[in-house]
């Protein structure tokens, strides 16, 4: 992770995008955007050609955050998790899912209010990180979104049928084919979905947020059903699943812990909303209130649902497939099957789409960085949508859902969603301690800055500094202030960061590795441990950078409780990441090392930072200070 430390310090800054000497050989892995206020606050995308509409509000971002998130799953998760580890306690399982999810929510919150641009993480991990970890995150993203929305489109096929008494029901044409030969079964009307999918995403970003809207209000109306009849149920009843003699937490605590582990992946969807960020009208507000919302709207309704299913029926006789629909019938309500059907094809249409819309502005934006052919960076003038963008991306899941069977991929979503949840996360403790104050610029304009001027600048800065530190954010540590100061500080503070990650990751690794010696585990997570505290009171003893205040648009939202946060949000999905088991992990594998192969070909040399020079951003004079192809 030394990625995080300032290359810049102790050489030449004229060098860093350069290719030429050997020495410099592998510094385009670290080549950093650099985000101007001005060009945050007006989001001046004029030199890319045609802009993305500025539609949304508050209310389609919710809309696009709960549709997003509130999958089908939940139609069947809560029988799943409470048979299995849970029982009872299922509501607390969910809380504290949507606790640790809360983490993650908050990070993009305020990264989202910073730098409001198109492509989410990968646009937060170019600005921070450097644009080797960019790629990776936005290649595992274009997978997630890709076998994700495939995955969805596949379960709408079932849950029809279940709607109209079985797949004999369906007409032919949407019906599951076998195709003699190749012993592969097809799915038409998953593909079919996706077609009409892309179709809406490509008539503008207005018009698929109302579709959107009207398809979650549906599903968030048979919820609401399930609560209103299943509390009268319950009532009528007497909540018998609540009165077992196993008691409320039937398999421990542990076991209500491992049930919000599995319900945790039911909260993944508010990154969609700050995937939309260059089409709000007001990002620094709207950001963070659609991504809160959101998720706490879906975090209730997780809650009141499970109240009400595991009240209905004991834990032990709930249905697993069918968990909420077999709990109304045994208590003599079959009918509400139909309206519960209605709700979960409803919610796969409303995630389809939140789940592909995108995909295509990462694309867009690894195109504007030159990372991918500009082809994909293209807007269409009159929906002000990437519709071709749009078109290949749901060409691509069409092939998928009609094709494969991606239940056995749907690991791989997960690794996409949780890689960019700790890079936003590592992103907000550089963005608060070490942010870059390099401007990276065309070679042709380094020459005509006065060099007398920038000496004033940076003195300039330097004194701005030293006067803001006389009331410093936080309160410091002596000790450790004898040891850190500006001439340092990038470097020590950029390899403590990097040792609270490797921190986090042997103490993740040894927590998860069951097969090691008892004696191993413990070792390993003491270590790891020891690491990872030292790391937090290091950060929390020092002052964070001034510097923070100038980095992109810092009146928005801010992260609270920052650096323990941060931190605890990289420990849990960290943990989250390495429980996925050893064959989704290679199969990811299989993907990012085809996403090496073409950036090594392609992105790293077509980059628009490819011969960028850099230089601290007070000597960049305000007529050179720009939007180019090198600050977007």
């Amino acid at each position: 992770m030394g990625f995080v430390v300032d290359s810049q310090e102790g050489s030449g800054s004229s060098n860093y995008g350069g290719q030429g000497s050997s020495s410099c050989s592998w510094k385009f892995l670290t080549r950093r955007k650099k985000v101007d206020s001005n060009v945050t606050n007006n989001n001046d995308n004029s030199h890319h050609g045609e802009q993305l509409a500025k539609e949304l509000t508050v209310p389609h971002l919710m809309a696009i955050g709960v549709g997003a998130t509130i999958g089908a799953g939940v139609y069947v998760l809560v029988g799943t998790v409470a048979r299995e580890h849970a029982g009872p306690a299922l509501p607390l399982s969910f809380l504290v899912a949507g606790l640790a999810a809360t983490l993650s929510a908050l990070c993009y919150a305020e990264l989202a209010s910073r730098f409001p641009s198109a492509g989410s993480a990968y646009h937060y991990a170019y600005i921070c990180l450097g644009e080797g970890v960019a790629w990776l995150i936005g290649w595992s993203l274009i997978l997630e979104y890709g076998i994700g929305g495939a995955a969805v489109a596949r379960g709408i096929t079932p849950n029809l049928a279940a709607l109209i008494g079985g797949v004999d029901n369906l007409p032919g044409i949407l019906s599951y084919q076998h195709i003699p030969g190749i012993d592969i079964v097809v799915d038409p009307l998953a593909a079919i979905m996706v077609f009409i999918v892309t179709w809406i995403l490509c008539t503008g970003i207005k018009e698929s947020t109302m579709v959107q809207s009207i398809v979650t209000s549906v599903n968030i109306c048979a919820l609401m059903f399930i609560i209103v009849a299943g509390g009268y149920l319950g009532f009528k009843s007497g909540w018998v699943g609540y009165k077992l003699s196993t008691g409320y937490f039937p398999f421990g605590v542990d076991g209500m812990v491992a049930g919000s582990a599995t319900v945790f992946f039911a909260y993944i969807g508010f990154d969609a909303v700050a995937s939309t960020a260059e089409e709000v009208k007001n990002p620094q507000r709207d950001l963070p209130v659609g991504i809160a919302g959101s998720l706490s709207l879906c975090c209730g309704l997780y809650m009141i649902v499970s109240i009400v299913v595991v009240g209905l029926v004991p834990y032990y006789d709930i249905n697993p497939d069918t968990p909420i629909s077999s709990a109304f019938a045994d208590n003599g309500m079959q009918w509400a099957a139909y309206i519960i059907n209605t709700g979960a094809i409803t919610a796969l249409c409303a995630s389809l789409l939140g789940g592909m819309l995108p995909q295509p502005r990462i694309l867009m934006a690894m195109a504007r960085d030159g990372l991918l052919p500009p082809f994909f960076s293209d807007i269409n003038k009159h929906s002000h949508v990437p519709v071709k963008s749009t078109l290949v991306t749901g060409l691509v899941a069409a092939v998928l859902a009609f094709f494969m069977d991606v239940s056995q991929l749907a690991g791989m979503v997960s690794v996409g969603t949780l890689l960019a949840f700790t890079i936003a996360a590592i992103s907000v403790l550089i963005v608060r301690y070490i942010p870059p104050i390099e401007v990276p610029l065309p070679p042709s304009l380094k020459e005509p800055i006065d060099s007398e001027s920038m000496e004033y600048g940076w003195s300039h800065l330097e004194t701005n500094e030293k006067d803001a530190m006389q009331k410093p954010l936080v309160v410091k540590n002596l000790a450790i202030d004898k040891y850190v100061h500006n001439g340092n500080r990038k470097k020590i503070v950029g390899c403590v960061i990097a040792f609270i990650c490797l921190g986090v990751f042997i103490l993740t690794f040894a927590a998860s590795s069951t097969h090691l010696l008892s004696s191993v585990r413990f070792t390993l997570c003491g270590v790891g441990g020891i690491v990872l505290l030292s790391g937090l009171v290091f950060l929390t003893c020092i002052d964070q950078d001034v510097a923070r205040h100038n980095f992109g648009n810092s009146e928005g939202f801010t992260c609270p409780l920052v650096p323990l946060l941060p931190i605890t949000c990289i420990l849990i999905n960290s943990y989250l990441l390495i429980s996925l088991g050893g064959a989704t992990w290679v199969r990811v594998s299989v993907w990012l090392a085809l996403g090496v192969i073409i950036y090594v070909f392609y992105g790293r040399t077509h980059s628009s930072l490819k011969d960028a020079v850099y230089l601290k951003a007070i000597q960049v004079d305000d007529t050179i200070y720009t939007p180019t192809s090198f600050l977007t």
